[in-house]
């Protein structure tokens, strides 16, 4: 099994696995800003997008968390299909993806929002984004977490454990059903609360930075963060195929309803690199989009025989 983290890394390596994902977090949240300053805000956050995608996929090669991942797998056309499809047709025209929550915002929230009173709208943004990012998140980690103990559900989600390598590009790759209860359950709340345009904006730039980073191939060293937001740590052992390992940091953006809920797992050693599922999931786009449907396909994803039936 390879070493990772070793401890003969040359300085300025170790002094960049330290300061590389504050740095593609913090950089990428305040271009995002900029982008939505300007009078094209979805097309500009999806360039500034994909520019962190370019420069995650740099230091993968650079600096893999593990060099194994490097090789292929066959999937990288799946991978994005599933992107393309989960975060909107739309926004295929604009980059690859990662802002189906801005579109959600931009078209849905109007429809939603008339509870001005209810909202907190006197605070300062920040403030209401914070607000914002932990109600929301109690939606995506219920969802997650039920997704993984409710059979009905898992069938949809094992998709996306289904791989066998961690790298930028399997970061969109949901299953659209999974992806329509996330989000439902995540943003519905807000929109009910009447929370402003803007807190959507900043919540989708959030969870889509955070997603790049929980699946890159980089060795990074994100100790006392690993406490507050989802990490790669944490979310390598969230893909372990231990189910005592992988059963664990469902949430999205940050760890607090892991804390609080008895789901944080971090222990000290090196984060899981044996990573997929028991079952067997189609090789195809299509056959993985109609697979949890039927009766045999929803076991082959579970791993069970097929019917005698």
């Amino acid at each position: 099994m390879t070493l990772h983290h070793d401890s003969s890394s040359s300085p300025l390596r170790y002094a960049t696995s330290i300061l590389l994902w504050p740095a593609l977090y913090v950089g990428g949240l305040a271009t995002a800003g900029l982008a939505f300053a300007t009078s094209s805000p979805v097309l500009w956050f999806n360039v500034v997008y994909l520019s962190v995608v370019a420069i995650i996929a740099l230091f993968e090669r650079l600096m893999p968390y593990e060099p194994a991942w490097l090789a292929p797998d066959g999937e990288t056309l799946n991978n994005l299909g599933h992107t393309f499809l989960t975060k909107g047709i739309v926004q295929i025209a604009a980059a690859f993806g990662a802002s189906f929550p801005l579109l959600v915002a931009i078209f849905a929230q109007p429809f939603f929002g008339s509870q001005p009173h209810i909202w907190p709208a006197h605070w300062s943004m920040i403030s209401q984004v914070v607000l914002g990012l932990v109600i929301a998140e109690f939606g995506l980690y219920a969802a997650h977490r039920l997704a993984h103990e409710r059979l009905g559900l898992w069938r949809f989600h094992a998709l996306h454990h289904s791989v066998t390598r961690l790298w930028v590009l399997n970061t969109g790759r949901f299953h659209v059903i999974d992806s329509l209860i996330k989000v439902s359950l995540s943003q519905l709340p807000l929109y009910l609360l009447g929370a402003p345009l803007p807190v959507f904006l900043w919540i989708g730039a959030v969870t889509a930075f955070t997603g790049l980073l929980t699946h890159c191939n980089v060795e990074m060293r994100t100790g006392p963060l690993d406490w507050i937001f989802s990490t790669p740590r944490l979310h390598r052992w969230h893909h372990s195929k231990d189910l005592a390992e992988g059963n664990s940091n469902y949430g999205e953006n940050i760890v607090l309803w892991d804390q609080l809920f008895g789901t944080y797992f971090n222990p000290d050693r090196p984060s899981s690199t044996d990573i997929g599922i028991t079952g067997k999931v189609s090789r195809s786009f299509i056959g993985q989009l109609v697979q949890p449907f039927s009766k045999s396909g929803a076991r082959q994803i579970l791993g069970r025989k097929p019917s005698a039936d």
